[in-house]
């Protein structure tokens, strides 16, 4: 029997990378891979190409193109990067387009990453919680779900992949940072909630087990995360990792969306919906349901133990 083609939008970014990885580590009997990317010449593209990944040109703006790109394949995994633009509407129209596509190539199965509607749990006049272009509580969330409807609308068969927070962002912005004593502070707006996370790659290897599910997990909902541990427990396991204490000190939402980089207000509010809904968040993504469909997924110290480091400057 022919290997299946599985297409991959935005194949350089961290999860259409991971979900490229995952089917060529898989190896070529089952499925081949296509990596749709905007620039094709860069060095990630280069690189998957070098690992067996058939690179294609595909932009999200061009749905025409888009057609060609899915022409063939399967199945598609589709993923947005809403922080290159933070604009719903471009999000959504991109989204749009995606589907036109996948419609037009007649893909079979379509893994769309996804996220909860976070104005079910906190609506737009609670103020609890700043709004936020108008009619959002968190953008790339709230705008994400209200995609979601696209998809069932136009009859496209798909799996709603529900992702969370990288481990890499324990890497990078919220990685913990030396205070005026030189100690290593971790400062989450967690309080004590606990929080889902998931190494970026191991969303491409849930994937990859949806695609091997083939028409059984069509129209379902699959919420992941790898790992649910509390501020202090997070700071426990990179402790561990780097040889010398942490210290998890959580600073406020109020005093994190101040920190005034771009989207911090988007930022903070994710967390603070991390926080003030836990339970709703975490108890779909179960991390030992995940394992069952997907054994490989790892925990935060199984992460950690790949090669942790702090960032420079830290």
């Amino acid at each position: 029997m022919a290997s299946k083609t599985i297409a991959v939008v935005g194949a350089t970014g961290a999860q259409g990378s991971g979900v490229v990885r995952a089917v060529l580590a898989a190896g070529g009997d089952e499925f081949t891979v296509r990596a749709l990317t905007r620039d094709v010449t860069s060095a990630k593209a280069r690189e998957l190409a070098e690992l067996g990944a058939d690179v294609v040109a595909g932009d999200y703006s061009d749905p025409e193109g888009l057609a060609e790109a899915f022409a063939g394949a399967d199945g598609a995994f589709l993923v947005t990067d809403f922080w290159t633009h933070m604009d719903p509407e471009k999000e959504q129209e991109y989204v749009r387009n995606l589907i036109d596509a996948v419609q037009k190539a007649g893909v079979r199965h379509v893994v769309w990453s996804t996220l909860e509607d976070t104005r079910e749990l906190i609506p737009v006049d609670d103020p609890r919680m700043p709004t936020l272009l108008g009619r959002y509580k968190v953008p790339h969330f709230d705008a994400k779900a209200e995609a979601d409807e696209f998809f069932r609308a136009a009859g496209v068969p798909t799996t709603f992949l529900r992702t969370t927070f990288y481990y890499e962002n324990l890497a990078d912005a919220l990685a913990p940072a030396r205070d005026e004593t030189g100690r290593l502070v971790l400062t989450i707006p967690m309080g004590d909630a606990p929080l889902a996370g998931i190494a970026s790659g191991d969303i491409g290897r849930v994937a990859l087990s949806i695609f091997r599910g083939g028409d059984a997990y069509i129209g379902r909902t699959v919420s992941i995360a790898g790992d649910v541990l509390t501020g202090t427990e997070i700071a426990a396991a990179l402790g561990e990792a780097l040889g010398e204490p942490v210290e998890y000190r959580p600073v406020t939402h109020d005093q994190f969306r101040a920190f005034g980089f771009p989207g911090a207000d988007e930022y903070g509010n994710m967390l603070q919906y991390y926080t003030d809904f836990a339970d709703e968040f975490t108890g779909p993504r179960d991390p030992a349901r995940v394992r069952e469909l997907t054994p490989e997924v790892q925990s935060l110290r199984e992460w950690l133990a790949t090669g942790y480091r702090l960032p420079t400057a830290a």
